[in-house]
């Protein structure tokens, strides 16, 4: 699979339930031996099975948004232990897995796969054009 938008998180942002500056968004690292992704049918943090969550990042910090183009400050994984991840899934945190709508699929990055070893985890994010994704 390519780096890419869910198709829930799409429609979230146009139709505004997402707001990138101010919504709680964070990142979870993903073991792909657990978690088939579709893009097209996974709305929630619940549709990856909790044995799929490696880890999981604060709120990102320093979020911008320029010409559709979001980026924020890189976050760490901090004290991170569990399975290899191959990929990194970013959400919209309610506080609910539930309702935790998913925005971004990354599989493709510097970095993957990682298997954490209770230290930190940095996710540095791209510095080029499109940051961490563009609309």
């Amino acid at each position: 699979m390519v780096n890419s938008l869910f198709d829930s998180g799409r429609n979230a942002h146009l139709r505004g339930e997402i707001a990138w500056q101010t919504d709680a968004i964070r990142a979870v690292l993903v073991d792909l031996a657990d978690y088939t992704p579709s893009l097209s049918t996974h709305a929630f943090l619940s549709d990856i099975p909790v044995a799929a969550r490696v880890a999981t990042t604060a709120a990102f910090t320093g979020k911008t948004t320029v010409a559709g183009v979001a980026d924020a400050a890189d976050p760490t994984f901090v004290g991170a232990t569990g399975d290899q991840a191959e990929a990194i899934v970013i959400y919209k945190d309610t506080g609910s897995a539930a309702t935790s709508q998913l925005i971004v699929y990354i599989d493709t990055a510097t970095g993957l796969p990682v298997t954490p070893n209770t230290g930190d985890v940095n996710l540095i994010f791209d510095n080029g054009s499109n940051k961490i994704y563009r609309l």
